[in-house]
């Protein structure tokens, strides 16, 4: 084995220099992206990329590159096509679009940012809840996160996060879960008079979708298409606020009872109706009458001993 000089074998022990550093830096990336590629792959960088890496200082540099070497094969969020706020009303299915071009599936996911849970990498579910879906039709660039039967719980900020060699880009779209609400014009209940009209509106609101139908029932008794007495009429006119009134002409005793109406997305509203005789109707009306003077009556006979006490003491207050 041949000897090293003792001067080589003392230059090799010392300290690089600065200049000696700065050679092996510039060479260091070119070494390692040869260790990494397969003998049969070929650099994604073109020559004129590499020497403009060298000349601007690389990617990290003090200088930077042109934003990126090929702007066409950045991944892109394509805004136009993409909602920030998404409403779904209880029960529905929601749909999260996140459409980027660009991207290889294992670059993109989808994050439940309340719970930083995971949902999706590419294809792939990390969640056992099967109300999640990922829809993607391979080529496309178009990845879309599906919920059904939408819960309440399942309202707030969800992330579309995508992985480029700069770092992360992120696509957010807030889900609002709107509970639709039925209710009925009036107080809890209503007296009406044998032979009058009973008229009945219900209102559904707060519902994105209007409601297919309105249900009306009678004592649990569902009276919207099954009863076939011409004396009942039920009008719907959906929309934003959707209005059903039921109408029921020249009632009788026996059309009194609890009145709901509800849509297949909402509690049922309900209301009591009394149909009386118009006799009844004027006795009812003087039982309030009297209630109320009896109740005016009890009132002033406590006023009474009330002021005559306070001026006793107010006197005596004074006199002392």
């Amino acid at each position: 084995m041949p000897m090293v000089p003792p001067r080589l074998l003392l230059r090799l022990r010392r300290p690089l220099h600065l200049m000696e550093l700065r050679i092996l830096l510039l060479c260091l990336p070119t070494l390692l992206l040869a260790t990494t590629l397969e003998p049969d792959q070929k650099s994604i960088l073109t020559d004129n990329d590499w020497k403009k890496l060298w000349m601007r200082g690389g990617i990290n540099g003090d200088s930077k590159l042109d934003n990126n070497l090929d702007s066409s094969d950045s991944p892109m969020f394509e805004d136009s096509e993409m909602a920030h706020n998404t409403t779904v009303q209880l029960g529905g299915t929601a749909f999260l679009v996140c459409k980027v071009s660009g991207v290889d599936r294992n670059q993109i996911s989808w994050i439940r940012r309340r719970d930083w849970h995971i949902l999706s990498s590419g294809a792939q579910l990390y969640t056992n809840d099967e109300r999640f879906a990922i829809l993607h039709t391979p080529g496309s660039n178009m990845w879309t996160l599906q919920i059904k039967f939408v819960q309440r719980r399942d309202h707030g900020m969800y992330e579309c996060q995508v992985s480029t060699p700069t770092g992360i880009i992120s696509h957010f779209v807030n889900l609002q879960v709107v509970v639709p609400e039925a209710f009925i014009l009036g107080s809890g209940e209503l007296h009406v008079d044998m032979g009058s009209t009973i008229n009945l509106v219900c209102i559904i609101e707060k519902s994105p979708t209007p409601p297919q139908y309105v249900y009306w029932q009678k004592n649990d008794r569902l009276i919207n298409y099954v009863d076939s007495r011409r004396d009942i009429t039920i009008e719907t006119t959906p929309g934003p606020r959707t209005q059903s009134r039921l109408i029921i002409r020249e009632p009788q005793v026996t059309d009194s009872g609890n009145y709901t109406c509800s849509a297949s997305n909402t509690e049922p509203a309900s209301i009591y109706v009394f149909v009386s005789k118009g006799d009844n109707m004027a006795a009812i009306s003087r039982r309030k009458t009297s209630s109320a003077d009896r109740l005016t009556h009890i009132f002033r006979s406590m006023l009474a001993p009330c002021l005559l006490l306070n001026t006793v003491v107010v006197r005596h207050i004074f006199l002392t």
